[in-house]
C-alpha cells in the first residue's frame, strides 16, 4: 500500500523485526516479533547525509545474540527494546543525501531488519562493484564473514605452507572459508562441527583433510591428539570453553590462536573458565582476539584474492537462505542450536 503526492513523498508499508526486551541465556523467537503496521517515506530527510535503502539480504550472525543483552561491552551497542534489530546486510539505494552514493547503487554494511532502512551512519557502508557473483555473497563470503576469515587467518595467524590448522565451528560462515584458505596455502586442515552432515560437508565439499563431530567425542583432548599427533600450529577459535581448553594442551611451540568467536559462551549466565592457559607459556603460544572492522582497510586486497578463486571454482561457499522477513526470527535463533548448514541468510526482497 502506498500514498503520497509523488515519488519523493511516497510512503510505503515497512515490515520490521522488533526487539522486545533484554534477554539472559538462549534467545527465543518470542524475544522478537514481526511488526506489519510500519510505514516509511521513500525520501531521505532534508539536510541528511544518509541513505534510504531497500534491504535485499540480511545476515544472521552469532554475535547478534550478545546484542540482545543489556550490557555486553563498551565497544558494542545492544538492540533497543521496541526498535528493529540490526545487523549486516545487502541493500539497494532508494534515495541518497550522500555524494558517495546514488539511487540504484548496491551496498553492504549495517542495516535494520526491515524492508526499508534509513541509514544515517554510512562511514562503513561499502558499495558493491562486482555483481557477477550472487548478491547474497555480500552477506557472507564477500561481506563481514569473508573479511573476518581473511583477516583472522592471514593477518592474525601469519600462516605458512605445511602448517597444521584446526578450526572449530568449521562449517559455519567463517570457518568454511578459513579451511579453504588454509588448503589453498598448502596446510593440513581439520575442522570440528556438530553433526554428521556437517562433517561430511567439511571433507567432501570444502576439502578439509579431516573433520569430526565434537558431540561424539567423550574426550576432546584425545580427539585432537588423534588428528594432530604432532600438535596444532594454528587454531581458529569460534567456540571457546572446553574446546579451547583441549586445544591449549595440543598446541605446538610458537603456535597461534586467532580468537574470532566463542559461541559456546554467548548464552551462558555464568561463563566457563579456561584452565589450561599456563600452556601458552610453556609453548610460547600467541593468542590474539580480533574483530573484522580492525581490517576494513584490507577489503580491496581481500577481494583481489577471493574473487578469482570463486570464479575458478577454487573456493566454494554454502548458504542456507530463509525466504521472507517473517522467517528471520527462526533463522536467527536456529544458529544457536546448529540448525543452519552453511551461512544463514534471510532473503527480504529480490533486487
Amino acid at each position: 500500500m502506498a500514498s503520497g503526492g509523488g515519488d519523493n513523498e511516497l510512503e510505503v508499508s515497512n515490515k520490521q523485526v522488533i526487539f522486545k526486551n533484554y534477554v539472559s541465556g538462549f534467545p527465543k523467537e518470542s524475544d522478537v516479533y514481526l511488526n506489519t503496521n510500519g510505514t516509511i517515506k521513500l525520501k531521505v530527510p532534508e539536510g541528511s547525509n544518509g541513505l534510504l535503502v531497500k534491504n535485499l539480504y540480511l545476515s544472521c550472525d552469532p554475535y547478534m545474540c550478545n546484542l540482545m543483552k543489556k550490557s555486553i561491552s563498551s565497544t558494542a551497542s545492544s538492540f533497543e527494546p521496541g526498535s528493529p534489530i540490526f545487523g549486516f546486510g545487502v541493500a539497494k539505494v532508494v534515495d541518497s543525501g550522500n555524494p558517495k552514493f546514488k539511487k540504484g547503487d548496491l551496498v553492504w554494511g549495517k542495516t535494520g531488519w526491515e524492508e526499508y532502512s534509513l541509514i544515517t551512519d554510512v562511514q562503513n557502508l561499502l558499495k558493491i562493484e562486482h555483481t557477477d557473483v550472487p548478491l547474497s555473497y555480500y552477506s557472507g563470503i564477500l561481506g563481514m564473514p569473508g573479511l573476518t576469515a581473511y583477516s583472522g587467518f592471514y593477518e592474525v595467524c601469519s600462516p605458512k605452507k605445511g602448517e597444521y590448522v584446526f578450526i572449530s565451528a568449521a562449517s559455519g560462515a567463517v570457518g568454511q572459508l578459513v579451511g579453504q584458505f588454509a588448503k589453498l596455502l598448502g596446510c593440513y586442515v581439520v575442522g570440528s562441527a556438530g553433526s554428521k552432515e556437517k562433517v561430511d560437508l567439511l571433507k567432501n565439499k570444502f576439502k578439509f583433510d579431516e573433520a569430526f563431530n565434537y558431540k561424539e567425542e567423550p574426550d576432546l583432548v584425545a580427539a585432537l591428539k588423534r588428528y594432530f599427533p604432532e600438535g596444532i600450529d594454528i587454531y581458529f577459535e569460534n567456540v571457546g570453553g572446553k574446546m579451547l581448553d583441549a586445544v591449549l594442551l595440543n598446541m605446538r611451540t610458537h603456535g597461534r590462536i586467532a580468537v574470532c568467536g566463542m559461541i559456546s559462551q554467548y548464552n551462558l549466565e555464568k561463563l566457563e573458565g579456561v584452565h589450561n592457559l599456563v600452556h601458552m607459556i610453556y609453548k610460547r603460544v600467541h593468542m590474539k582476539a580480533f574483530v573484522f572492522s580492525d581490517y576494513y582497510h584490507l577489503y580491496p586486497k581481500f577481494l583481489d584474492l577471493v574473487l578469482p578463486h570463486i570464479a575458478e571454482g577454487k573456493i566454494v561457499y554454502l548458504e542456507d537462505i530463509a525466504e521472507g522477513l517473517e522467517s528471520g526470527p527462526a533463522a536467527l535463533v536456529g544458529l544457536f542450536s546448529g540448525l543452519n548448514v552453511g551461512k544463514q541468510v534471510v532473503l527480504v526482497a529480490q533486487e
